[in-house]
């Protein structure tokens, strides 16, 4: 079979890429042209303002253009203050500038989606009007209000247009976000089925689904906007994928009892089957509208049975005296543990179904809220606004020596640029390959320029010369493989071209433009490789350190932990390490997936002792051990396997305490007191190379 050519985006694209392609272009040309209708000096403004926002959905163009505003506008109000306060002194001017984007951008790293934009945005707009009236702070009013409106005709346009091309939008919203749902459910259920069936590789399949994950999870943001108002569906959706996540990571510890307890368990491999063959039939279910429902019922049902099985157990195992032996005993104690964690396991998905319903049963009574907590990397935040403030000193410094013309163009361009991708876990592939999309930005503006533009005398014509350029780029944004260049290209291009109501952008003026747009965009790819660059190996150590202090925490914190929050924070360390995978080894970044679900399901046992624990439930002789393993727990350090051997401790002890037990709910609450450390003790000890950061972590399948 042909492989397809790396240009099939440009001749062959698809029905969805053109159409994004030709509505943007579109949307430019007529902002463009309305600008210069109404003799804005710079039109070329509003143009990009439309490519800036654009986005593949119309939910994500209008939460943009809402985050632009309340960026621009705050941008734009200290610009003003700046140039108040330090008129005619650049020495402090531009280091104001400076430090004001590096806060934005720090601030930008500690949020999500487009809130981070708006960020950022406040940071380089503040530059880009502040700069543009440097020379005359006399015009920084008018200056401000030129860009606002600018931006605000850009926005307009482009949501009209979006709006005039989504057809029956709330409709599509609704069938997207069932499609990502049943994709995250399939998925989940397939490698749970995947680990009672005894599969030994049941989660390599599914470790980048926590990814998926979290991206759905933060574009329900946006399906929302194309929903409207009309209930919590957003909401639900976000509780049923994190349900899915809860789920992925009982599974692991279901096959961890599974794998530490004697395979002589037919009884419990019989219910299994039956978990088994029920999350099969979970897909074709979910394709049917009340097949949640149905399957809800269905899985209520097996909880039943797996407590029938408790039950009998229980009812073999007394009274203790009753001429049972001590080995049949441990059995019947390690098959009620295995349904108590089946039941568990089952509950999870039960609470995922019902959350899926939910959330395709629209109800404006409904005020159900749901939020997966990101975590936040103050390291790394702090780190992006060293190197904005950087960026922006060091181009004010080459402005001020060599006194260049075009110096603060050069600092305009490196502000957006470094406020763009500041905030990009790795910044310098982000900056190269806008650096790339620039320098085609200036070849192309200087054929348009030198050429192109200046047989041109009326605006139907000067629309119809930049169509093609302009949908050439709208194609090449809606590529993986060139996104980030056409993001530079769609941007420079009409800046550099910049049509004028009374003639054109003249030769010199275009060089001027070309070089420091050039230069700037260069510099910024040079200083993020200069100024804190950018280690894989060292965000990888970073997490796993930032893992022990939060694995500790979870034991000591006074209140009892959030299973939300340490759900959401697991889920971005998984989708962290797919993400940053770059050049490194398949095999090391399994490894890091496996270590981050391990800590993720150790952590989630540890919340489930503490609340056990909470509830008062144990005799005194059992509660010393859980004690005992939770104290240890908050000094862990991943080295010298002391927490594991007190988690096995603990597990015997309450193994032994549970036989002589008569109380029979205490006897439960010990079975799952035993069911949490045994998953404890052992991830830990599968996981003791990953989970000591005083080391770097070398391990690869195999070895």
């Amino acid at each position: 079979m042909a492989r397809p050519s790396g240009l099939a985006w440009l001749y062959a694209p698809s029905p969805a890429s053109l159409l994004f392609a030709v509505r943007t272009t579109a949307a430019a040309i007529i902002s463009l042209l309305i600008a210069m209708w109404m003799e804005l000096d710079s039109p070329q403004w509003s143009a990009m303002t439309v490519w800036i926002v654009a986005q593949n959905s119309r939910g994500e163009s209008l939460s943009k253009s809402r985050w632009r505003v309340v960026g621009t506008a705050v941008g734009v109000v200290m610009a003003v203050l700046f140039t108040a306060l330090f008129p005619q002194q650049p020495f402090l001017f531009l280091p104001a500038i400076a430090l004001w984007l590096g806060l934005c951008c720090t601030v930008a790293t500690m949020v999500r989606n487009f809130r981070a934009y708006a960020a950022v945005l406040a940071g380089y707009s503040c530059a880009i009007v502040g700069l543009a009236a440097a020379s005359n702070p006399n015009d920084i009013f008018t200056v401000a209000v030129s860009r606002s409106t600018y931006i605000m005709l850009g926005i307009v346009v482009e949501g009209s247009l979006a709006a005039l091309f989504a057809i029956n939008g709330e409709t599509q919203a609704r069938i997207a976000l069932r499609a990502k749902l049943t994709s995250a459910m399939d998925s989940a259920t397939d490698a749970v089925a995947h680990v009672l069936d005894g599969g030994e590789h049941a989660f390599q399949r599914s470790r980048a689904l926590f990814g998926t994950i979290l991206t759905i999870n933060d574009q329900i943001e946006f399906t929302e906007v194309e929903m409207g108002h009309h209930g919590s569906e957003g909401d639900h959706a976000r509780a049923a994928l994190a349900a899915v996540s809860v789920l992925l990571s009982r599974a692991l510890g279901m096959a961890t009892r599974m794998a530490a307890l004697p395979d002589e368990q037919s009884d419990f491999r019989a219910t299994a089957g039956m978990a088994r063959d029920l999350m099969r039939d979970i897909p074709p279910l979910l394709a049917h509208d009340e097949g949640a429902a149905n399957a809800m019922v269905r899985v209520r049902a097996l909880q039943d049975q797996c407590r029938a099985r408790i039950t009998a157990a229980l009812g073999e195992e007394l009274p203790p005296q009753g001429g049972v032996s001590e080995e049949h005993m441990t059995m019947l104690l390690d098959r009620r543990v295995l349904h108590q964690a089946l039941w568990e396991l089952l509950d999870d998905l039960y609470f995922a179904l019902r959350e899926f319903h939910a959330s395709t049963r629209p109800d404006v009574r409904d005020h159900f809220h749901f939020r997966l907590p990101a975590p936040r990397d103050y390291t790394e935040a702090l780190h992006n606004g060293i190197r904005a403030t950087a960026s922006i000193t060091v181009a004010s410094l080459i402005w001020e020596v060599t006194a260049w013309s075009s110096g603060l163009g050069f600092i305009t361009i490196i502000s957006l640029t470094v406020g763009l991708f500041a905030t990009r876990e790795n910044p310098v592939i982000a900056t190269s390959n806008f650096f790339r999309g620039t320098v085609a930005a200036a070849i192309v503006a200087g054929i348009m320029s030198l050429w192109v533009v200046p047989a041109v005398n009326d605006p139907t014509t000067l629309a119809a010369v930049l169509a093609v350029p302009m949908i050439v780029g709208g194609l090449a944004a809606r590529n993986a493989s060139t996104a980030l260049a056409a993001a530079a290209y769609n941007i420079f291009t009409i800046n550099m071209i910049s049509p004028l109501n009374g003639g054109r952008e003249t030769e010199i003026a275009y060089f001027n433009s070309a070089v420091a747009t050039v230069l700037g965009a260069g510099c910024a790819v040079l200083i993020f490789r200069m100024v804190l660059p950018f280690n894989t190996d060292s965000v990888r150590w970073r997490m796993r350190g930032r893992i022990l202090g939060d694995l500790r925490r979870l034991a000591a914190s006074p209140a009892l932990p959030d299973t939300r929050r340490w759900v959401g924070y697991s889920a971005d360390r998984m989708a962290r390490v797919v993400r940053h995978a770059g050049p490194a080894p398949a095999p090391v970044i399994e490894a890091y997936l496996q270590g981050t679900l391990a800590a993720m399901t150790i952590g989630l046992n540890v919340i489930r002792l503490r609340h056990l624990h909470a509830r008062q439930q144990l005799p005194p002789s059992a509660r010393r051990p859980v004690e005992v393993v939770l104290r240890r727990m908050t000094q862990f350090t991943g080295r010298y396997g002391r927490t594991a051997a007190m988690a096995h401790a603990a597990t015997r002890i309450l193994r032994q305490l549970e036989i002589r037990e008569s109380d029979i709910e205490k006897r439960l609450e010990m079975t799952r007191a035993i069911a949490y450390l045994l998953v404890i003790s052992n991830e830990l000890d599968q996981n003791a190379d990953f989970l000591n950061a005083q080391r770097p972590y070398r391990r690869v399948d195999g070895a």
